[in-house]
């Protein structure tokens, strides 16, 4: 398949009258799939109403078939045609929220949606990005679209079209790009259809946040769980996010890191290692990949895919990583990176966990 490739500044205005996005537009109305950059991630996007247009996304990122897909809309007379029901609940999050990486999980009318889209649940994650260029398209496209991350199933998510182009070129019908995304990592994903609201999968919007807005907010006991059934989310069942080299996390002193280090590259390996700024003038591997600022883990998670992908360039064997406290975004980088590293964690103080 020849995949089209298509520059869009998201600056610009009347972004509905750009031909790249009309032309983009009009592949998605014939049941294609094609990529398109979001505030969060750059997703693969099609016909969400379309058993044919669905199944697209699915081949080409190769995703399980049991893993729900998130539908993204471009203004609430679209969330009508497809929740059930709008609590109070969910008026106020919207009204705080979005546009912007927040997932909300509802009841779904029947027949408004393929059903592999939702994975033959009765519920289904809608969200409203914030990036210009995926509103525009939505609203061209006249359907509500599918789009999980738009990369093979398991890696790295991409946060630039560059990182789409090597993963799906020839196997999409088309890429837009639209620059750098913004947060880095996905939405987060909450389910409403329980009595008390419960986070998914953790992501933009931190729980601190939500709970300003509606109170008590849980997370999935699934998030620690490797072994879910049957997903409700994106990200909470198979591994994601990881490089081709085994990624082990490492919860101790830079001194205890280097030792690690050492004992690899003493072995013949070539080692990479994630740092942050503060930490990687003192980590001496083969490769290192700085992925933000630990007194500012939003820039953690704005480089963090980013950086676990520069990996795959330098033929490492090993990847150790600097781990993170688990509050605001720090719930969804040590998320991923769990998701990341298969859960491999070491420890300098294992009896002290």
């Amino acid at each position: 398949m020849d995949t089209k490739y298509w520059f869009v500044d998201k600056t610009v205005e009347n972004l509905q009258s750009y031909p790249q996005l009309v032309e983009a537009a009009q592949l998605l109305k014939e049941k294609q799939a094609v990529a398109f950059p979001t505030e969060t991630v750059y997703g693969l996007g099609a016909d969400a109403t379309s058993d044919e247009a669905v199944d697209k996304i699915y081949k080409a990122k190769g995703r399980p078939s049991d893993n729900p897909l998130i539908v993204h809309i471009a203004d609430e007379v679209q969330l009508e045609m497809l929740a059930e029901e709008i609590p109070d609940m969910v008026r106020a999050l919207i009204k705080a929220f979005w546009p912007g990486p927040l997932t909300l999980i509802l009841k779904v009318k029947k027949g408004k949606l393929s059903q592999k889209v939702t994975a033959g649940l009765d519920t289904v994650g809608i969200r409203m990005p914030a990036h210009p260029v995926a509103l525009a398209l939505i609203r061209l496209a006249g359907f509500p679209i599918a789009a999980p991350s738009a990369n093979r199933s398991g890696k790295p998510s991409p946060t630039t079209a560059g990182h789409v182009r090597r993963d799906l070129d020839g196997k999409i019908a088309g890429i837009v790009d639209g620059g750098e995304t913004g947060v880095g990592v996905e939405s987060t994903v909450l389910d409403c259809t329980a009595d008390t609201p419960v986070i998914l999968r953790p992501g933009g919007i931190t729980k601190e946040q939500l709970e300003e807005v509606i109170g008590e907010v849980q997370l999935d006991p699934g998030l620690e769980n490797e072994n879910v059934a049957r997903p409700k989310a994106p990200g909470m069942k198979y591994t994601h996010y990881a490089p081709n080299a085994p990624v082990y996390l490492v919860d101790g002193g830079v001194p205890f890191m280097q030792r690690l280090i050492d004992e690899r590259r003493e072995n013949g390996e070539n080692v990479g290692a994630v740092v942050t700024e503060e930490t990687a003038g003192e980590i001496r591997a083969n490769t290192v990949a700085v992925c933000g600022r630990r007194s500012s883990l939003e820039t953690v998670a704005h480089h963090l895919y980013d950086s676990l992908r520069s990996f795959d360039d330098q033929d490492v064997d090993v990847i150790f990583c600097e781990t993170f406290p688990r509050k605001g975004i720090g719930q969804a980088i040590m998320n991923r990176l769990e998701k990341a590293a298969g859960h491999r964690l070491i420890s300098e103080n294992p009896s002290g966990r």
